[in-house]
């Protein structure tokens, strides 16, 4: 009866608005955070158009710098790979705070040794210990901001994660951009350097952040959960989603919450396959080579350094831009059908650029306006990506997981992203080299066949309360979970509710 009403997305929360100033309030401080990662996973893309940074390590007259690209993005995942398995370890262990200020640590150790680098293989070692800590708060961030809002709001507010890390997508650019006019041999370190700065801004307001509440329960924390509860939401909400925290922690204590369990268990299994095939489908579309390799494409188009670099910029900060609006639609939409059909839209931007540079080469009788044709579908492309995809696999991410689950589900998720992207990232420079267009193909396909499976095969989780998800994956839910699941929106408060004016009354 519980699993046919969380079905139908009957779920009983407070009226009215369920979160304070406070809860919007860490959010934004945390985003710091997420601006760190943003910078420090783009800035690659600006420096790899910067003359002085060819010219500091002769990238352009040595006969492996073609592979050397190509490492540069391969390490970068391949430390992403394994900060994405640290969330779990971290965040299970010492809690959701510290498996974010660990990799805010390392964002600004690798960004100062990476802008001071004085040899390309201290350069390359550095950007597999920026990628680690990059995917570690990638992952860490949206798990924390998952659990401290409330569930009618949890697309609004964790999508704050994405727009604040397409800011710093954004930021890196620009930065970039204006750096590129300083003539001098050194000009690439500096936009490195300051991705250090939002990531010391994090480290610094971290004490004044909350610890996530279902953490404190599950550590047996309980007045301190309350504590926090109390300070996040409205009164009435605080007091029901303590108790249905506590009650679907009482019943996964005796669940199993093992790495083999996610494989072993059918109804975890289908979580871990739901989070793999998202994190594939969505990457099959190529969003990271179109950003990271942007200068390579503009190239190919026939554009000098100075456009490409603006160029950059501009795609960047329309990313951004859409990824603000997108805060107000992730909402509005179940979250398959979402994904499904931005899916669709960017692999059909991904088409007509793959058409235009098939059929309109770079050369002596080039067609100009085809070329800009081929440029401007990469704007539309990184357009519907933002609005409809990259925010909102974050959240559903974190929604397709239990709360002891929850971190290894990101974990699975993030690494494999960065699987994904470390096969992408590499292939790359050599496949428009070698293969120009037909590169564009091995996207196109996978990623109209996933947005078909997500629309049709993957559950909408929009909406319903944490503990109540697990209801859509045949897992049983807490009895007080299920007293406060309602059919037809008839709100029935249960019994063994604390009063709201006893659990507020916790100083």
């Amino acid at each position: 009866m519980a699993n046919d009403m969380v079905q139908h997305g009957h779920s009983h929360q407070a009226q009215g608005r369920q979160f304070r100033k406070y809860n919007l309030m860490v959010i934004l401080a945390m985003s710091f955070g997420s601006i760190a990662m943003g910078y420090s996973g783009s800035i690659i893309g600006s420096t790899l158009a910067q003359d002085s940074f060819y010219e500091y390590f002769e990238l352009r007259t040595r006969p492996d710098g073609t592979g050397l690209l190509s490492a540069m993005n391969g390490l970068f995942q391949a430390g992403a790979f394994f900060g994405a398995l640290c969330i779990s370890w971290v965040g299970d262990r010492w809690g959701r705070k510290w498996s974010i200020t660990a990799p805010a640590l390392l964002v600004i150790f690798a960004g100062a040794l990476l802008s001071g680098s004085v040899h390309i293989g201290m350069f390359l070692a550095f950007r597999f210990f920026s990628g680690m800590g990059s995917f570690w708060l990638l992952g860490a961030i949206p798990v924390w901001m998952t659990e401290i809002v409330p569930p009618r709001n949890r697309g609004l507010l964790v999508d704050i994660h994405s727009a604040a890390l397409l800011f710093g997508y954004a930021l890196a650019s620009w930065c970039g951009f204006g750096f590129f006019h300083i003539k001098t041999i050194d000009a690439w370190r500096g936009p490195l350097a300051l991705q250090c700065v939002p990531a010391l801004i994090v480290v610094g307001v971290m004490k004044w952040l909350p610890e996530s509440p279902r953490w404190l329960i599950q550590k047996g924390r309980h007045d301190q959960a309350r504590r926090v509860l109390a300070k996040l939401h409205q009164p009435e909400e605080a007091a029901i989603e303590y108790t249905q925290i506590e009650a679907q922690l009482q019943l996964d204590s005796a669940l199993p919450s093992t790495w083999a369990s996610l494989i072993t268990k059918p109804s975890y299994r289908k979580r871990t396959l739901y989070a793999v095939g998202l994190a594939c489908g969505i990457q099959f579309t190529g969003v990271l080579v179109i950003n990271n390799y942007g200068a390579i494409i503009y190239s190919g188009l026939g554009y000098e350094e100075d456009v490409i670099l603006l160029f950059h910029a501009g795609f960047n900060t329309l990313a951004w831009v859409c990824g603000m609006i997108a805060m107000f639609i992730i909402d509005l939409f179940p979250r398959n059908v979402l994904v499904a059909f931005g899916t669709a839209m960017v692999t059909s931007c991904l088409t007509v650029e793959a058409a235009l540079v098939a059929n309109f080469p770079v050369g002596p009788d080039q067609n100009n306006t085809a070329l800009r044709a081929a440029a401007a579908m990469t704007f539309c492309y990184i357009a519907f990506a933002q609005l409809f995809l990259d925010g909102t696999q974050y959240v559903y991410f974190a929604e397709l997981f239990p709360n002891h689950l929850r971190a290894k589900g990101m974990t699975i998720g993030m690494a494999s992203i960065s699987l994904m992207n470390v096969m992408w990232l590499q292939v790359a420079p050599t496949a428009f080299k070698e293969i120009t267009w037909k590169f564009y193909l091995c996207f196109i396909i996978p990623a109209y066949l996933f947005s078909i499976v997500c629309f049709f095969f993957y559950p909408n989780t929009k909406g319903l309360a944490l503990e109540e998800i697990a209801a859509l994956f045949g897992d049983e839910v807490g009895s007080e979970c299920c007293a406060l699941i309602t059919r037809d929106d008839v709100n029935v408060r249960p019994t063994t509710s604390p009063p709201t004016e006893n659990f507020c009354a916790i100083p």
